[in-house]
């Protein structure tokens, strides 16, 4: 008789989930980037910080400047989904793969991203969130060669089943970047460095990767949107 999962066989079979999210027979519609937002949803994110960060999320993908940046690519789309973590195991997705091509389409999903429910986590599985965007970006219906997750997180890697490096060298191994976007709330972490350093160490991964910091939780709009600028351009 087969035992039940682990919690960390769970998490690997989830992130193995690799079918694709369309037939052959319906070719996937091809865009010029396939992102993942990854947000922090930790309990170390009130509700006001919560909202500041959704805020600057939708306010980022509707700037005129993200728009010119989409339009100037060969598809003049781009393909985006939010996944929240924070839990181990427990990242979801919480707005589903999206096209924007233009200013009615990127308003369409920051609507969708203001008003999605906030989920429920604990803290800080970053690795657990890595996989679950690997497994979603194979089954999204669009098709592209750009793929990336983003993640955007106030703390460090701690409590994964996946640790953060092999679920980012997993999601590399697929072609897919992995960028980070560092809430520096305090001097250093718990493993005495700057987050950024964590990141650029653990998280982030692939060709051209990087860390964009935010001094504050309400500098995270301008730097999501330098980070999108050149993520998209």
């Amino acid at each position: 008789m087969d035992r039940p999962p682990t919690p960390r066989r769970a998490v690997l079979r989830i992130a193995g989930a690799l079918a694709p999210g369309v037939s052959a027979a319906q070719p996937a519609p091809v865009v010029d980037l396939l992102l993942v937002l990854a947000m922090d949803a930790s309990g170390s994110i009130d509700a006001d910080e919560f909202r500041l960060q959704r805020e600057g999320l939708a306010a980022s993908l509707t700037d005129p400047a993200i728009l010119t940046a989409i339009a100037s690519g060969q598809a003049g789309a781009i393909a985006v989904a939010m996944v929240e973590w924070g839990s181990p195991g427990g990242a979801v997705t919480t707005v589903d793969w999206m096209a924007v091509r233009d200013g009615a389409s990127a308003a369409a999903l920051a609507e969708a991203i203001r008003t999605a429910p906030r989920s429920r986590q604990s803290y800080n599985a970053i690795g657990d969130a890595i996989a679950h965007a690997t497994a979603l970006i194979a089954a999204a219906p669009f098709r592209s060669d750009d793929r990336v997750i983003d993640v955007a997180g106030d703390g460090p890697d701690i409590r994964s089943f996946i640790p953060a490096p092999e679920a980012r060298d997993a999601a590399v191994a697929r072609g897919i970047t992995v960028n980070a976007l560092a809430i520096e709330v305090a001097p250093v972490t718990r493993f005495g460095e700057p987050l950024r350093a964590h990141y650029e160490r653990d998280v982030i991964g692939g060709p051209g990767a990087f860390v964009i910091a935010a001094e504050t939780r309400a500098d995270f709009a301008r730097a999501m949107r330098a980070k999108l600028i050149r993520e998209i351009a």
